[in-house]
């Protein structure tokens, strides 16, 4: 069997097993398997499929079908244009949050602060795109061990914090930045079979009703910023995260490319 045909086969495989996007799936999976990259692929579309590469390429389409995300099989996901290692003790990056990572690019600062690093994507990413001081804390020893691993192998200069939220953290930054669990745990029956089973309960799941870190989080941010400094947040329910800023000033909702509210803004008087 050549590379061809073992692409081919996995891409059926993966439709009938209705996984999304499964000629792209395939590619991946397959390019995993032979430790090479897509292009390589099909530049040797007609090499012969080696015994050992066609064992691990089997075991991660059964993975796929089984539900397992890619990102977890393969270890990566990329981010704002750049490789971040990923387990399934920290949550999977999203596109969407790279709306975060413009907000806060869009506000200037000196000392920031990431309440959740999880794969420290976004700590990471802030601290390379500005040279600011970065630090970035999670409640999940494994998650900041994923963390620290991106920081070093990215050289992104981040501090990380093992505390909850931001409990072991002193006043003075002029930036607070997370995408907090919002995910109502009362909706769990309905959440994709790849999120539900794969990723952690502890960066999905906000309380019964999504809105409980958010309401632990915005007083310590309160607390924690300097006059006059931001706190910006990923959004579950727009409405609601509002309700708990009243009291900020220069409150805005960052809608995505869809249209739906992302980020929301609030300035600290």
């Amino acid at each position: 069997m050549n590379l061809q045909t073992a692409l081919l086969q996995g891409q059926t495989l993966l439709e009938k097993g209705g996984v999304p996007a499964p000629r792209l799936t395939a590619e991946v999976l397959l390019a995993h398997a032979l430790g090479r990259d897509r292009a390589w692929i099909y530049a040797h579309s007609d090499e012969e499929l080696k015994e050992l590469w066609w064992i691990h390429y089997g075991r991660y389409l059964h993975e796929r079908l089984n539900g397992k995300p890619t990102q977890y099989i393969t270890g990566v996901q990329e981010f704002y244009g750049r490789d971040f290692r990923v387990a399934p003790d920290v949550l999977i990056p999203r596109p969407e949050t790279e709306h975060l990572i413009e907000a806060a690019l869009a506000r200037p600062s000196h000392n920031i602060l990431d309440v959740g690093a999880g794969s420290g994507a976004i700590a990471i990413t802030l601290a390379l795109e500005t040279k600011w001081r970065v630090t970035a804390t999670d409640i999940s020893l494994p998650a900041l061990e994923i963390a620290g691993a991106n920081a070093r192998a990215l050289s992104a200069a981040v501090d990380f914090v093992a505390c909850d939220l931001a409990s072991a953290l002193r006043p003075g930054f002029d930036l607070v930045v997370s995408n907090p669990p919002y995910v109502p745990s009362a909706t769990r029956a309905n959440i994709q079979r790849e999120v539900r089973d794969f990723e952690p309960d502890l960066a999905l799941y906000g309380g019964v009703d999504g809105m409980e870190v958010y309401r632990r989080l915005i007083p310590q941010a309160h607390t924690l910023l300097t006059h006059g400094g931001w706190l910006l947040l990923e959004l579950g329910q727009a409405g609601s995260v509002r309700e708990l800023l009243q009291d900020w000033c220069d409150v805005e909702i960052m809608c995505d490319l869809a249209g739906l509210p992302r980020v929301i803004a609030a300035r600290k008087p």
